[in-house]
């Protein structure tokens, strides 16, 4: 099985023995603990791993001394708490750490972000590095194939996905079926006392259906049988789960910004099309435009997150039809991209021209994109 190295690796590494906590977010299954893993073999000699999964170590790193800590670590100056967000005041325990040892180098990971972060913010407020892992990128898969070898596969990704088991497995679908069904809100429903996984399984089905149309709460929660604000509390519980992530609309009026409709889209296509139990190429499907759009909206901001930038992202829509499916908003600059399968051409809208003469829009088809992400 291919190894596909993890762009951010570089940044964690540079980031240890710095007198901070480095704390690690990303869905289950997206290669966490392999990273870390990678990290720790570089350290074998300092090191020890410590996996939250089993009883005795949560046990053993929940409302402890810091006597009772020192002798959990042993002669160890880098320690990996992998799945952190399964001991009990984690955030506490964390604190004392960085203060009563501070040649302790700690790296915890956690698949929970609303739950991880929650515990941590305060205690750990000035004391960590934050950094984020999503399914792998395009620009890591080209790092073990030929960008002529990646547009053969185009097909299969957006149809299966870039989990890193779900690339390197013989049975793709089955191994997402296992994922969505097993890992992928088992946190929400776990920490966040949810008790109906069956309305977060037709929510998320609802928006596969939707995805790069402007979502309404109203109309989510008529479908569902369920008030706007449960819609609302959901679907916040599924992007800090890393499962969806919404744009906004842009506008340089911000009462017009404001309570306008949002898009929603999965960090993984691969898991939107187990939602809906399509796994059929695209040649025969009818929702290929709406794949292209998630595929290259969701990469751009891996791009962004591995290379630490911080961007604003919109979509821009006028009330005539006419739109500009991504923009992107770093240091006071704007940069566009408009997401067409088969286009060459392609005119941004005039409104959108006359109102924002220095915005530049990219024309992206399967033709030209890799250049925007590598």
């Amino acid at each position: 099985m291919n190894y596909y190295p993890r762009t951010i690796q570089p940044a964690i590494e540079e980031s240890l023995f710095k007198g901070k906590v480095i704390v690690l977010y990303g869905a289950r299954q997206v290669g966490k603990t392999t990273l870390i893993r990678q990290i720790q073999e570089k350290y074998a000699s300092i090191s020890r791993y410590l996996n939250c999964d089993e009883p005795d170590i949560r046990s053993a790193l929940s409302e402890r001394t810091s006597t009772e800590l020192r002798f959990l670590l042993a002669n160890n100056t880098l320690i990996f708490i992998d799945e952190a967000q399964r001991v009990r005041n984690i955030g506490l325990t964390l604190k004392l750490l960085v203060d009563t040892f501070p040649d302790i180098q700690v790296v915890a990971s956690g698949s929970s972000s609303f739950d991880l972060s929650n515990q941590i913010v305060e205690p750990l407020t000035g004391r960590k590095f934050e950094f984020h892992l999503f399914p792998l990128s395009v620009a890591e898969m080209l790092t073990q194939n030929t960008s002529m070898e990646f547009l053969r596969m185009l097909d299969h990704r957006m149809r299966f996905g870039m989990y890193p088991g779900v690339v390197s497995s013989y049975s793709p679908s089955e191994e997402l079926l296992e994922i969505s069904n097993s890992y992928l809100y088992k946190d929400v429903l776990e920490f966040q006392e949810v008790k109906n996984p069956d309305l977060l399984r037709r929510l998320l089905q609802a928006l596969a259906l939707q995805v790069g149309g402007e979502i309404s709460f109203n109309e989510l929660g008529a479908t569902l049988g369920i008030d706007k604000n449960t819609v609302a509390r959901y679907l916040s519980l599924l992007e800090q789960a890393y499962v969806i992530f919404h744009l906004t609309p842009f506008s340089r009026n911000l009462r017009k910004e404001l309570g306008k409709k949002r898009k929603f889209y999965f960090y993984d296509l691969g898991i939107r099309n187990a939602l809906i139990n399509n796994f059929n190429p695209l040649e025969i499907r009818q929702d290929t435009g709406s794949l292209w759009e998630n595929f290259f909206i969701v990469e751009r901001l891996k791009k962004a997150n591995n290379q630490r930038k911080h961007l604003n992202v919109y979509f821009w829509r006028a009330y005539d039809g006419g739109e500009v499916d991504y923009l992107e908003e770093e240091g006071g600059k704007m940069v566009g991209f408009e997401c067409k399968w088969g286009s060459e051409k392609w005119l941004p809208p005039k409104a959108f021209t006359i109102n924002y003469p220095r915005i530049e829009v990219f024309l992206v088809n399967r033709m030209n994109f890799l250049e925007h992400l590598k």
